[in-house]
């Protein structure tokens, strides 16, 4: 049966357009299971009906046979997204009779649904004449080739090759990776060099090969260089810092001399680039943090930079004399850094994630994008395209109607847009008054953009990992030392929080492997830098020299699950007190004692803040990391990730409980997790009574913008409500209209 099951959907993806595929499918599939019918039916969302597109046993030929959602057994099968086996069907009382197709024949009736990322896409059919229920191997049969149909299909729709589609416009979707409209012609680019299509090559000149090789390094890195002086006056410096990563890795010794010696063993250049690429790139795709596993496409950018400078001197000119929707297999910075600004509507990317460099450049720039987007170059290339990046939709040749709709709601959106850039530096305060403090989120680098920095209250999260993560060997105390003094500067009067090394586990260093069966509870944090007290001390001794003679140097530590690890810690931070203290007396100056607090992410502290408090200054709440251990799901796990989320009612319940216990226990208390920079989030937040926020650059403007225009009684009324709701969705719903009648779903949504 398996050797059936292959040849059928091999034969149907091969079929060479969608009418033979489907008429293979249902001849082969009759053949395959012994019965004298099999027919398919395609949804059509649209005009919510299934209709009758191919089948071996009925005479389609005399009517067109359509279906809505509700009618009939194809209906129950869709509805009910299982398998209906009934052994006498024209006796259901969901039958529906068609007239002249001959159906009457048939008796026994197995239907199941060809579902993918959960929606119905059609229902495949078995009937025979015989009035018996069909057998769990049959049954099986049929579901184990729609389940691999349903790949089949799926991909035929994403290359505008559905029947549905062939009509009218071409529905692509993806991952929203940069929010925002775009309307203009489709320009699609394929001419990248890519690493996947990179073969096994030898050289006959080890030399000629060396010196290739170092051309093409020289240029890419004259090329980032180029591209960061040109965005120099329009980004902040944390966004700026992707291209300073990108010269850093391209002079990493280590990925130089990994590359020369593949040349040295024989290997055309080309080949050694993609095998040392390959290997770096691994790491981070082994590592459970989203943020740190999608620097693997930064990693791979750098070698098809590389692959393209081995071909070519110089970097691609853009032709464009109008506006147009970038389509390209794996957006890249530099792609995203070389077409005029005024020509580049929005982009799309077959590959990629929405936190790569290039969805953060996208974003910064104020590009609308869309990430993980199946499409065929010759039905989209110059065709019309409206681009969600709200929604992670793409519409190619749109209707009148729809087009017309969508301009006027990207008017909406850029007049919004401005009425929240200007309220920017204005401090944040809601409707009635009431102070909320907006921190940041830093992660490449503190932002020290002087308009950022009229604009929030701090740096609420400072990364500390990254330079351990893109570096050869752990940093020295001086290279740390000049690295926090920088930051620190930046915020002279306001506090900046550094979190100590949040490293092990998911997130091995290159230099000290570690492998574990369950890297999310495992050597990770607090754990790791304990069992290695040498590199935590000397961490801690450099942000504590970076801060002589300032006063605004806080300490976060990552991870803590109970009040042994936080004395342990504590201990070793004292230790360290104690040393620079001695040296900022020798030069004349003063250290003051920097605030220590821990992150609230391990469920299990939530039960000791009374014994953990009298050793604490502050707490820290990562809503990621405390969502994923309180659900326990893995947010990175395909199959489950749909049960990740913030909005829960046990996940609200416990931030309202951190609150409650925060205040009794007069510990200040702020949130640094993604939810405190979403809209519906930040709401609730502040509703529930927390003051403090902490969230990447991108999010603050809108977040300063929802709260301003919000009454803290209002807010307060609405997570009351939102308290009594069972279900995640109607928490989620609730929230969104809530948001509405204060006018503020447009930064949720397309439109004002």
């Amino acid at each position: 049966m398996l050797t059936k099951l292959r040849d059928i959907v091999n034969n149907v993806a091969s079929s060479s357009d969608v009418k033979q595929a489907l008429n293979t499918l249902v001849s082969e599939t009759c053949s395959a299971m012994d019965t004298e019918c099999c027919s398919v039916y395609i949804a059509d969302h649209d005009r919510q009906v299934y209709e009758l597109m191919a089948t071996q046993g009925l005479n389609a030929k005399s009517r067109r046979v359509a279906l809505s959602f509700n009618e009939g057994l194809i209906g129950l099968v869709g509805r009910r997204a299982e398998p209906i086996n009934i052994a006498f069907a024209s006796g259901h009382v969901d039958f529906k009779h068609f007239p002249d197709i001959g159906e009457d024949v048939f008796n026994a009736f197995l239907g199941t649904p060809i579902i993918y990322r959960r929606q119905v896409l059609g229902v495949l059919v078995v009937q025979q004449r015989d009035s018996r229920q069909f057998n769990e191997s049959e049954e099986s049969f049929l579901v184990t080739l729609a389940a691999q149909l349903a790949v089949v299909f799926a991909h035929a729709k994403a290359q505008g090759l559905w029947p549905s589609d062939v009509k009218g416009s071409l529905l692509l979707e993806g991952a929203a990776a940069s929010p925002g409209v775009a309307i203009a012609k489709a320009w699609c680019d394929v001419s990248q060099p890519r690493l996947d299509l990179v073969s096994p090559a030898s050289c006959l000149d080890n030399q000629k090969e060396r010196d290739r090789l170092e051309g093409a390094l020289s240029a890419a890195i004259s090329d980032f260089r180029r591209l960061r002086k040109r965005f120099d006056n329009e980004l902040n410096q944390d966004t700026l810092a992707i291209f300073d990563l990108f010269i850093h890795l391209l002079n990493d010794p280590v990925l130089r001399k990994a590359m020369n010696e593949h040349i040295q063993q024989g290997d055309l250049a080309e080949w050694a680039v993609k095998q040392t690429i390959d290997s770096f790139a691994e790491r981070f795709q082994n590592m459970s943090d989203p943020y740190l596993r999608d620097r693997a496409n930064d990693v791979k950018e750098l070698g098809q930079r590389l692959l393209y400078f081995l071909e070519n001197q110089e970097t691609k000119q853009w032709n464009l004399d109008e506006p147009v929707i970038l389509f390209a297999r794996e957006l890249t910075a530099a792609m995203l850094a070389a077409i005029p600004r005024d020509c580049l509507a929005g982009v799309v990317a077959e590959e990629g994630a929405v936190n790569a460099h290039a969805a953060i450049l996208a974003r910064a720039l104020g590009i609308p994008a869309v990430m993980g987007v199946e499409f065929n170059p010759q039905i989209i290339h110059q065709k019309k395209v409206v681009l969600d990046g709200f929604k992670g939709r793409v519409l190619v040749e749109p209707s009148a109607h729809i087009l017309k709709e969508y301009k006027r709601l990207r008017d909406e959106e850029l007049e919004l847009q401005q009425e929240v850039d200007s309220a920017f530096t204005r401090r944040t305060e809601t409707a009635d008054g009431v102070r909320v403090e907006i921190h940041l989120n830093a992660g490449l680098s503190a932002d020290t953009s002087i308009a950022i920095n009229r604009g929030v209250d701090g740096v609420g999260l400072y990364r500390t990992e990254v330079p351990f993560l893109m570096q050869r060997s752990f940093p020295s105390e001086e290279d740390q030392v000049k690295q926090y003094q920088s930051i620190l500067d930046c915020y002279p009067k306001q506090s900046v929080v550094m979190r100590t090394l949040d490293i092990g586990g998911d997130k091995p260093l290159p230099y000290l492997k570690i492998e574990e069966d369950n890297p999310f509870l495992g050597w990770r944090g607090i754990r790791f830098t304990l069992d290695h007290p040498d590199i935590f001390l000397i961490q801690v001794r450099a942000m504590l020299r970076a801060s002589i003679g300032r006063d605004n140097l806080a300490i976060l530590l990552p991870m803590i699950s109970g009040l042994s690890e936080l004395l342990e810690a504590k201990t070793l931070v004292n230790r360290a007190f104690n040393e620079v203290s001695e040296i900022a007396v020798s030069q004349g100056k003063k250290l003051n004692k920097p605030r220590l607090g821990i992150m609230v992410e391990v469920p299990s502290v939530l039960y000791q803040f009374d014994a953990i408090a009298p050793h604490i200054d502050f707490l820290s709440v990562g809503t990621n990391d405390l969502t994923q251990y309180l659900l326990a799901v893995d947010r990175n796990n395909a199959r489950v990730a749909d049960v990740y989320d913030t909005f829960h009612p046990s996940v609200l319940a416990v931030l309202h409980q951190i609150l409650m216990s925060s205040q009794r226990l007069k510990l200040p208390v702020s949130v640094c997790g993604e939810f405190a920079g979403d809209p519906i989030g930040a709401a609730l937040l502040v509703g529930m009574g927390y003051r403090q926020l902490s969230m990447n650059t991108r999010s603050v403007a809108k977040i300063k913008y929802v709260l301003r225009h919000i009454p803290s009684e209002a807010l307060q009324k609405h997570v009351l409500a939102m308290q009594q709701l069972s279900l995640t969705g109607e928490i989620r719903k609730a929230s969104e209209d809530f948001l509405e009648r204060y006018s503020l779903g447009g930064l949720i949504r397309v439109g004002k």
